[in-house]
């Protein structure tokens, strides 16, 4: 069965998306820990990010690095904060969080997010994405 991450890459539920290319896709949290929360993704189901092959997993570090600059160019905060749980869904993904301390790094600070705000967040993202 399809997971949801795979429903979204096939379109078949919608996201607020920052990027995409062939192999990867980077979309917002609904429920981000701040406003920017992105999830980087592989096309390709695979549930452990560490069961990857190399070349892919070396693939979605650097199309994640690429949003993470994105992302710190909208977003105020000192760094990008990186996780990687893959717990909540069974299918590799990489968290980018905007953060100023380590503390920022805090699922239980998750809140939904309008439509509305994941869109215009989503919006001034994509502007300074450099594929």
């Amino acid at each position: 069965m399809p997971t949801i991450f795979t429903k979204i890459i096939n379109g078949e539920i919608p996201c607020h998306k920052i990027a995409e290319s062939a192999d990867y896709l980077a979309f917002l949290d609904l429920k981000p820990i701040h406003a920017g929360h992105t999830l980087v993704i592989p096309k390709k189901e695979v549930d452990y990010i560490f069961d990857m092959d190399d070349a892919a997993l070396g693939g979605l570090v650097a199309f994640a690095k690429k949003v993470a600059h994105a992302v710190k160019k909208e977003i105020s905060c000192k760094k990008i904060g990186v996780m990687v749980a893959g717990l909540e869904v069974p299918h590799a993904h990489i968290h980018l969080v905007p953060i100023h301390g380590v503390g920022d790094l805090n699922f239980a600070k998750a809140q939904p997010a309008s439509q509305e705000d994941l869109a215009a967040v989503a919006e001034k993202i994509r502007r300074h994405w450099k594929g």
